[in-house]
């Protein structure tokens, strides 16, 4: 895509959970293997081309608190350590609707929010009768979801969509019915930021999905399309590894370990 200036991406490491260990990360993981394999969560930020887009909104101090997670700064304040005010953001992807990527109902007053027919269709649906699919849905999270369905700020997608040139959506499902991962445009060629479609560098690689899914199918079939749609396998990043904020630089000299540049080289 030579005629269009390509695209920054910054990772935004906004909490953490040091609890978590191997058997939480891998369906097929021995039940006893309590070994440390700790998580990350991030919020990610698309800018260029005079646009700016927010892929996910996180979670707040009180759900971290529900949720037993180490909130290490609000996604607002990461975002601006990189000269991006969250009140003049006017477009935020959601990937899916689980508590630690759709939170923060009011952190983006003017955004439109671009959300997949299916996700929603989901988390509002009949399958939400069954206590073991609410587990990663939070119940105000999607009120105010549709409360921005009333108040014309959601725009709905149905599969793959491009949302401005040299930025795509592609729903994958998997892990969530409707989960959708974003295709951006970097100068390291086409770069995809998979959120929850794979956790950790290891899901995919190894073909290993993580234990809390909707289809098995879904997620499997969903770790090829992730290396077909990126330009080089390097170039898919996962949801929540800690691997991540290593393997990328700082955003800005201090940034390290909070806010990293994925559209650089990774660090050697």
């Amino acid at each position: 895509m030579p005629e269009l200036s390509p695209y920054e991406i910054h990772a935004v490491r906004y909490a953490h959970n040091p609890l978590a260990v191997r058997r939480d990360n891998f369906l097929d993981a021995d039940g006893h293997d309590a070994s440390p394999m700790p998580m990350d969560y991030f919020v990610w930020a698309i800018r260029g081309n005079g646009r700016t887009f927010i892929v996910d909104t996180g979670f707040d101090a009180a759900m971290a608190l529900k949720r037993n997670r180490q909130l290490l700064r609000s996604p607002g304040e990461g975002l601006k350590c990189i000269g991006i005010d969250p009140d003049h953001v006017e477009d935020v992807i959601i990937s899916h609707m689980h508590y630690d990527h759709a939170g923060n109902h009011d952190l983006f007053p003017r955004a439109r929010y671009h959300v997949q027919d299916t996700e929603m269709a989901y988390c509002t649906g009949r399958c939400m009768c069954h206590a073991p699919l609410r587990i990663p849905f939070e119940k105000d999270d999607v009120l105010a979801m549709v409360r921005k369905v009333f108040e014309g700020r959601v725009v709905f997608h149905d599969g793959d969509r491009e949302l401005a040139p040299g930025i795509t959506v592609h729903r994958l499902g998997g892990h969530s019915k409707g989960l959708q991962v974003v295709r951006v445009w970097t100068r390291r060629g086409w770069t995809v930021i998979a959120s929850d479609a794979s956790h950790f560098y290891a899901n995919m690689e190894q073909g290993r999905p993580y234990h809390l899914l909707h289809s098995v199918e879904d997620t499997l079939e969903g770790y090829r399309a992730l290396y077909e749609l990126a330009s080089d396998p390097a170039n898919v990043i996962p949801g929540h590894d800690p691997l991540v904020a290593v393997r990328y630089p700082a955003s800005a000299a201090g940034l390290e370990g909070i806010v990293v540049r994925l559209d650089a080289d990774p660090c050697k």
